[in-house]
């Protein structure tokens, strides 16, 4: 397939207006495919040839201005409009066009539990394609018609309000100018909970058969949704600019959520079926917050070219977590973002892959190498750019400048040249060389600090400034409470400007002197000597969470980087976690030691003592809250007992009974969870798994029974489930997901060892045959990531090296392989 080239972006935008689409889909065609008719009206600016895209299972005719043009001249996703003429043009297309299993394009979904079917569509980049005939670039805005023919029973839902005219057949207002990959339909019958808000209809909508779950958190949901959406009122001078404001949580979609302007579609695990902590709902929150942020930036305002992909994401990253923080119960987001997001930032931009926030134009010459660009330096490290800048700048002109964007650029689009002139309209600052340093710049500055006596009997701080940038950063100087010796009590609290001009004055000798206090920057921190020593010892007696933060993420740091021992992780966590509060840093802890630690960085020796280190805490926390004081600490005590379980009986025992000892009761997910880690030790077998399908035969259930089967310790289970994800492209994308899943275990790595060298010409093929999807989960997924050897290495860079991967596949393979190499330090260490 051709994909799209910044010049040739460039050219058809010199060339052509494109005014208003007007869209007929007919969804009653059958399972295949839809019919997809399209009118165009645009202007050429001058006589030139250019050409529309679309990819069709059957061109059936086009038009232009009255006259057929021959459907052969369609070559892969392109068809020629040759010898246009200056002046106004009408293009007709007639298509039939195909159903997607792998959330692209229009994702057609039969829900296993009561046999309805649902579509919705998900355009992003380049997949409007897929749906109907568009000049595909963010830069040719239009005003979107569209109308559905849909089966009786179901409701349509789109970028504006819809009406139903009978017989099936729904409209929706005409948008505003927006870009082609914003344009969304959601279809089916769909259970709906509306009500309206400063004068606008707004909505929240999932499958019938999660209808009791949803009506559950509709409150919820949408107390959260009125207090962002007021929040952004207070902040920016632009009202919302769209008619309505639907969040519709639709099945197998591959993102978090999609930011379509007036439907907004999340993936709908965020409509809870089974007990989720605060943190996971705070997650949620962020999420409706992000994607409503995009609204005024990206959807009302909308980049220009790809390269300045961050402009839509770094901010509405930011805003999320800040707005939520402002407006809603969820004060504490940014420790959540320090410990689960941030470090998403860190590892990506330590790898070879690593690009600038905002990269060079000519680093993105086309869209297949722009959608690599969506990874946690676009979210993570943009998110923490925008922090240090607000922390740098003040608010009030960073709000300032940013209104001033949205007020030049309102239903058009701009660059990073016009974000960054428009903040500096509103400071005396110098913003530009700030953009400089933090946007155009890759890596991550380390800063290490060094204490010395002063000849007053005092301290001085001197801070090593590994990397480039300038930080505005907060230091926590810590003393021992006199009234418990496990505490640390703040002394105080000083602002830096790094680089330092002169050493600076920190009076008495802290028990620990911490960089980033507060989180403020983004950089790699170090600990003196008897700061390190403080930190093993009171860690959890640091008062603030988001501190506490800082330090594991210093610590996780240490260990990536080869300074800490691994198991020493493993044991901070031992003598810590049970002393902790703050549910996200139990969460994003326990994480880091399981999937990183226990599983990767130590060898297949030290495992045991690792996982029996990980039960024994776990069983603390859950004798800890055995009251019910704390039942979202025990809720992820208990999903962490269960990942690191190294025998059946426990478990198995509360999979018998139904229940955890003291509570909770198993909900559909821990008893999957559950049946899972028997699969991997052996424990049950394909009967057991059937079995459960039964009593929960949900999308969910459906997924949960292909991680158990690809699983088990078994040859033919192996050899199934291989089949199933490389040969029969059968697999949607979310059981494609769930297989990957349960295929590799570190305790099945014999079993398995064939298969590490079977899988790169295996992922190369799916992932040219079945598209970016597909390539990102085969990558991510069903990556052989617990095979940590050299020969591993070997083979993934002999087939970057000599297989050509579709881009999306490449730069995964490369960053797992840079995961891998660093693993392999890390044990060597």
């Amino acid at each position: 397939m051709s994909v799209l080239t910044r010049d040739e972006a460039q050219t058809r935008a010199k060339l052509l207006d494109v005014h208003h689409y007007g869209i007929e889909l007919d969804l009653t065609r059958g399972d295949e495919t839809f019919d997809s008719r399209t009118v165009i009206r645009f202007t050429a600016r001058a006589d030139a040839d250019t050409f529309v895209e679309l990819k069709p299972a059957e061109l059936r005719s086009v038009t232009l201005d009255g006259q057929s043009l021959d459907p052969e001249t369609l070559v892969e996703n392109r068809l020629p409009l040759t010898a246009l003429t200056a002046g106004e043009h009408e293009l007709r297309v007639d298509a039939v066009m195909r159903y997607s299993r792998t959330g692209e394009g229009m994702h057609r979904f039969t829900d296993p539990t009561d046999g309805e079917t649902y579509v919705y569509t998900q355009l992003f980049m380049e997949d409007v394609q897929r749906v109907f005939a568009a000049f595909d670039q963010p830069d040719l805005k239009a005003v979107f018609e569209l109308s559905v023919t849909a089966p009786e029973g179901w409701t349509v839902l789109s970028n504006g309000v819809t009406e139903h005219l009978g017989n099936g057949r729904w409209t929706a207002a005409p948008t505003p100018l927006v870009s082609t990959y914003l344009v969304a339909v959601a279809a089916g019958p769909w259970h709906s909970v509306r009500t309206e808000h400063r004068g606008l209809p707004f909505g929240i909508h999932c499958r019938r058969s999660l209808a009791p779950y949803l009506d559950a958190d509709a409150d919820e949901i949408l107390d959260i949704t009125r207090a962002c959406f007021d929040r952004y009122h207070e902040k920016f001078d632009e009202p919302y600019p769209f008619d309505s404001y639907d969040q519709a949580f639709v099945p197998e979609f591959n993102a978090g959520a999609m930011e379509n302007p007036g439907l907004v579609t999340f993936r709908d695990e965020f409509i809870y079926r089974s007990a989720v902590t605060d943190t996971e709902r705070q997650t949620r929150a962020m999420v409706i917050a992000h994607e409503m942020a995009h609204m005024w930036f990206g959807d009302l305002v909308t980049l220009r070219w790809w390269d300045d992909i961050w402009l839509n994401e770094s901010f509405a990253e930011y805003m999320g977590y800040q707005t939520l923080t402002e407006a809603t119960r969820f004060t504490d987001t940014w420790t959540d973002f320090g410990v689960a997001r941030k470090s998403w930032g860190y590892d990506a931009d330590q790898r070879p892959s690593t690009h600038p926030v905002a990269p060079d134009p000519d680093a993105v010459p086309d869209t297949a190498s722009a959608m690599l660009n969506f990874d946690g330096i676009s979210y993570a490290k943009g998110a923490s750019a925008l922090r240090q800048l607000v922390a740098w700048l003040g608010e009030k002109d960073f709000l300032a400048g940013i209104n001033t964007h949205f007020a030049r650029h309102k239903f058009g689009n701009a660059t990073l040249a016009d974000f960054i002139d428009n903040l500096a309209s509103a400071t005396e600052r110098d913003v530009h060389a700030w953009a400089d340093s933090w946007l155009r710049t890759t890596g991550v500055d380390t800063l290490v600090p060094t204490i010395t006596a002063a000849a007053d009997g005092g301290h001085a701080l001197t801070v090593e400034h590994r990397g480039s940038r300038p930080h505005r950063i907060a230091v926590g100087l810590y003393d021992p409470d006199p009234s418990d010796g496990g505490r640390l009590t703040l002394r105080e609290r000083l602002e830096l400007d790094v680089p330092q001009a002169e050493p600076v004055a920190i009076g008495k000798r802290p028990a620990l002197l911490l960089l980033n206090d507060g989180d403020l920057s983004y950089a790699k921190v170090r600990f003196d000597t008897e700061s390190f020593r403080a930190v093993r010892g009171s860690l959890s007696g640091l008062p603030d969470p988001l501190t506490r933060a800082v330090v594991w993420n210093a610590l996780r740091d240490a260990v990536r980087d080869g300074e800490l021992p691994a198991m020493a992780y493993v044991e901070a966590a031992r003598a810590h976690l049970p002393h902790e509060t703050d549910l996200a840093l139990v969460q994003g802890v326990l994480s880091f030691a399981t999937a990183h630690v226990a599983d990767r960085f130590v060898s297949a020796e030290e495992r045991p003592a690792a996982l029996a280190t990980l039960t024994d805490l776990c069983r603390d926390l859950i004798r800890r809250t055995e009251d019910g004081s704390h039942p979202g600490l025990r809720l992820t005590a208990v999903r962490h007992f269960i990942d690191v379980a190294a025998h059946p009986d426990t478990i198995s025992a509360w999979f018998s009974e139904g229940t955890v000892p003291g509570g909770p009761e198993l909900d559909p997910e821990l008893r999957w969870r559950i049946l899972g880690r028997l699969a991997v030790l052996g424990a049950v077998d394909d009967a057991v798994i059937d079995a459960e399908l039964v009593q929960d035969p949900s999308a969910t259930g459906q997924e949960g029974a292909a991680r158990c089967r690809a699983a088990l310790p078994d040859p033919e289970a192996k050899r199934r489930a291989w089949e199933e994800m490389f040969t029969t492209d059968d697999l949607s994308n979310y059981l494609f997901t769930a297989t990957a899943q349960g295929f590799w275990q570190p305790e099945q790595a014999e079993l398995v060892r064939e298969y590490v060298e079977r899988y790169w010409p295996d992922a190369v093929a799916v992932a040219g045959r079945r598209g970016p999807a597909i390539a990102e989960a085969a990558g991510r997924w069903a990556f052989p990531v617990h095979a940590i050897s050299d020969r591993t290495l070997a083979l993934g860079e002999a087939c970057l090296r000599d297989a050509e991967p579709i881009p999306a596949l490449r730069r995964k393979l490369a960053d797992q392989l840079d995961d891998l190499a660093r693993a392999l330090r890390v044990r060597e260490a």
